[in-house]
């Protein structure tokens, strides 16, 4: 998970993945939209594109995470010391 900063936090997720494929990724594609970015003018017109593009979904059940860190890529890594 990153932060919306360059060079801010973030923490690595382990978990188990599913996609989820149309149709059934259709509901949890409403659900990321409603988190993300509120309300849909129009969800039957969101529901029919979403189905159309053939999108997809991968949820992730988090079994362990951490440790914060904070910062961008490590400075010895990047000179390729």
């Amino acid at each position: 998970m990153l932060s919306d900063e360059w060079n801010g936090p973030w923490v690595q997720i382990d978990g188990t993945a599913e996609v989820l494929d149309t149709p059934e990724s259709i509901e949890p594609l409403v659900e990321y939209y409603r988190n993300i970015a509120g309300e849909h003018p129009d969800w039957d017109e969101y529901r029919k594109a979403m189905a159309e593009q053939g999108k997809s979904i991968i949820r992730v059940t988090p079994e362990r995470w951490g440790p914060v860190a904070t910062g961008g890529f490590p400075a010895r890594l990047a000179s390729g010391s």
